[in-house]
């Protein structure tokens, strides 16, 4: 193995909604540029998970991100052909399900049986009888209906899947970060307390994870902060020294952006401390990193520090949350701001008469008064509304304990069609079962994790 040379890592996708052509261009660049390479797909956070986690209730087979096939498709024959490995965490409730669906894909596409990994044992569900684990959860937890209960896994399963061979891996939850520093651990050999090399590598997948951000997508803020082509924004690409430097670019013939500004921005971005960010596999340091331009959207970065990584793993908990009733209604031309206010309070007097009122009810006036409002109206209450808008869209959103409450309680703005106030039109109401999620820390002990082939 060239342990040598740098090692690119491009990434495909940075969340579970992400762009499915956006992996082409990354992937063709890598193929075209030659040398050690990896194309890396982020597809899961703590709802998507949950959600996973409810359709295998209902379908065993399933659980793992339905758009894998999309994801994959462009460039799964090119990575095989130009030996590139592809990382994602596309397992999600289901790693062994997503393994399947793979090389069912590959078959599709004339490839053959491919070397498939998966990455398991993040479920504490899975790993723990349901009251040993009710019992081990913090307080706060305890006696919820829980619908799944994920630890972040680290890097060194998926790093042991590489130097067997795998041609994919996939994983269920781990760190975001870990789905790029396994690649550079199989192909470096660092040691696993090595900690300033694997805090680079662990930055290096924090400005990967998220896809365009660090390429001007979540960046761009016209007149303030432009980027050019953001309709064919270009996905990061990092080239990553064996030292710990990397370099951040992005695939040949794109759009977007990438210098100091975007690069500073992601390496912040959900930070909690700069000079401790916890992860699976670090603490990372980001007190005496410098960020440097060499070119055209080529941008340094530079002395990450690591400090041992943390006794415990962080885990999410999602469990049952009741019901959302969501309703629209619109109103236009003179004083609309003032009737969808009328129309707000109507619904929010006729609510509180319910046999079940609503949990919390919230009221925003798209238009006028959204974004900045508040739980409980009072802001916009006694704020004064555009006397001018040409239109406004009322929105209500109750939490409701169940079902047949959050039915009712949208069929409140249905009704404003002819209750009143005058000229409403547009309506349209949605039911929703709601997940909460909690976060707590748990005994490594816990968790055993584990890779294998899949067939």
């Amino acid at each position: 193995m060239d342990t040598l040379s740098p090692l690119r890592i491009g990434c495909g996708a940075g969340f579970s909604g992400d762009r499915w052509d956006a992996g082409l261009p990354v992937a063709r660049t890598l193929a075209a540029q030659g040398g050690p390479a990896v194309l890396m797909y982020e597809t899961l956070a703590e709802r998507t998970l949950a959600l996973a986690q409810l359709r295998r209730r209902v379908q065993p087979d399933a659980g793992w991100e339905p758009s894998l096939a999309n994801y994959l498709r462009p460039v799964l024959a090119l990575c095989v052909k130009a030996g590139i490995p592809i990382v994602g965490n596309f397992g999600a409730a289901n790693p062994a399900g997503a393994g399947r669906q793979l090389q069912l894909l590959a078959q599709e596409l004339g490839l053959g049986p491919l070397k498939v990994a998966v990455v398991e044992g993040d479920d504490l569900m899975a790993a723990l009888a349901p009251d040993a684990l009710q019992s081990l959860l913090p307080e706060s937890l305890r006696g919820r209906e829980l619908v799944s209960a994920n630890a972040y896994l680290g890097a060194r399963e998926i790093a042991q899947a590489l130097r067997a061979g795998a041609q994919v891996v996939v994983t269920g939850r781990v760190a975001d970060p870990s789905l790029a520093l396994g690649p550079l651990l199989a192909h470096f050999g660092w040691a696993e307390d090595d900690w300033d090399r694997i805090a680079a590598g662990t930055m290096a997948g924090h400005l990967l994870e998220c896809g365009a951000q660090v390429t001007g997508g979540y960046f761009a803020d016209p007149g303030f902060k432009d980027v050019p082509g953001l309709a064919d924004v270009g996905f990061p690409i990092l080239e990553v020294h064996a030292d710990g430097r990397m370099v951040v670019g992005k695939a040949d013939g794109t759009g977007g952006l990438v210098d100091r500004r975007t690069v500073t921005e992601q390496l912040l971005y959900e930070i909690h401390d700069p000079r401790a960010y916890l992860t699976p596999d670090v603490v990372a340091d980001l007190g005496e990193v410098e960020v440097t331009r060499l070119a055209k959207d080529r941008v340094e970065v530079r002395g990450v520090r690591g400090h041992p990584a943390p006794p415990t793993l962080k885990a999410t908990v999602c469990y049952e949350g009741g019901w959302l009733a969501e309703g629209e209604i619109s109103y236009a031309g003179p004083n609309a701001a003032a009737r969808a206010r009328l129309a707000a309070q109507v619904v929010r007097e006729r609510a509180g008469r319910m046999p079940e009122p609503p949990v919390a009810l919230r009221c925003d006036l798209v238009g006028a008064a959204s974004v900045f409002a508040d739980d409980a109206g009072r802001w916009w209450d006694g704020a004064a509304l555009p006397a001018s808008a040409p239109e406004i869209r009322l929105r209500v959103a109750g939490a409701c304990a169940s079902r047949e409450q959050a039915a009712a309680l949208a069929h409140e703005v249905t009704a404003l069609y002819t209750c009143g106030p005058a000229g409403g039109g547009g309506v349209r109401t949605q039911l929703t079962p709601r997940l909460h999620s909690d976060s707590c820390y748990v005994p490594r002990e816990w968790l055993a994790p584990r890779w294998s082939f899949v067939e």
